[in-house]
């Protein structure tokens, strides 16, 4: 468990001043006087990461999410699974970026993890090529309805009253 150690007189004056502030009520000024807590907290102390986390666990046992019931929120909200590895792969910083895939000069983490997937695809399936442009159901449903009409070569697409709108 890691120890509390205080914080000097001259090094909270230090912090303080770096963030301009007179006294530590300063830092509050913005939460009205009425909603704030006017006693200690009955915490132990400083955690581990790992304390934190299983005190948190103990404390939320109880509680249901959407993880656990069924979610009939849908326009895009259901339930799904996301493999782990997804978490480990988009959490590299040449696969991540801040800026919309639209513009590939400054969008190069996104398009490089496009052609990962494309080039797993078509290693694990053998075809020639894969296409992973779609970046939502939307997108994703017309590029499908596009592709197979222009394979099929037939003018219509039936669409399930049950996709979302």
């Amino acid at each position: 468990m890691h120890k509390y150690i205080p914080v000097s007189k001259a090094e909270q004056s230090e912090m303080l001043q770096s963030v301009k502030a007179k006294s530590i009520e300063d830092l509050f000024v913005d939460i009205p006087e009425d909603i704030r807590l006017k006693q200690k907290l009955n915490i132990a102390g400083p955690l581990s990461e790992a304390e934190l986390i299983k005190s948190i666990k103990e404390l939320t046992k109880d509680i249901k999410t959407a993880d656990d019931l069924i979610c009939f929120l849908g326009a895009g909200v259901y339930d799904h699974f996301i493999p782990s590895v997804v978490k480990h792969i988009i959490s590299k910083p040449e696969f991540y970026t801040a800026y919309t895939p639209y513009q590939p000069e400054i969008s190069q983490g996104t398009l490089q993890a496009i052609y990962e997937y494309q080039t797993m695809i078509c290693n694990l399936t053998g075809m020639d090529v894969s296409n992973a442009s779609m970046y939502d159901g939307a997108t994703a449903l017309s590029e499908a309805a596009k592709m197979a009409s222009s394979v099929t070569n037939r003018k219509k697409v039936l669409v399930s009253s049950s996709v979302n709108p």
